[in-house]
């Protein structure tokens, strides 16, 4: 695949043409890496490999002992960044629940209330983590409540 890019201060904003005669399985991976403002997540798998993560395959978020630590379905990864820097990353299908606390709201699976005023969140993956008071007024109006 040919990639050509055009930088000018006559565009004010960004934009991608694909010229191709098929939509190949190459050319869909970009049309949805271009359709949305989530971008990828690079993560340590163990202290060798470092992997690519999709928003979608994100479970949590969670700062643990002053690392970064991904959740994923069955498996976590470390990070480098820190944990606005994801946040920035992951877009809106992500919502704070505390101070080291990022979670996808796709994959909520239980609410249970807590102890001062918090709530007990739990995901489908059977992570666990509190809703603290601070970020508890956001986590309602997403809720509806």
């Amino acid at each position: 695949m040919k990639v050509s890019v055009d930088i000018s201060a006559e565009y004010k904003e960004s934009y991608a043409v694909i010229y191709t005669d098929k939509v190949t399985e190459e050319i869909q991976r970009m049309l949805d890496i271009f359709s949305t403002s989530e971008t990828p997540i690079t993560a340590l798998q163990n202290e060798e490999n470092l992997i690519v993560l999709q928003p979608k395959e994100i479970y949590m978020v969670r700062v643990e002992d002053g690392d970064t630590i991904i959740y994923g379905e069955n498996q976590k990864y470390r990070s480098r960044k820190r944990l606005y820097e994801i946040g920035q990353q992951l877009g809106k299908q992500f919502i704070q629940i505390s101070k080291s606390t990022l979670i996808n709201l796709s994959y909520m699976d239980s609410i249970e209330p807590g102890f001062s005023g918090t709530l007990l969140l739990q995901l489908k993956n059977g992570c666990k983590d509190y809703v603290s008071r601070t970020y508890l007024p956001e986590f309602k109006k997403y809720l509806g409540l």
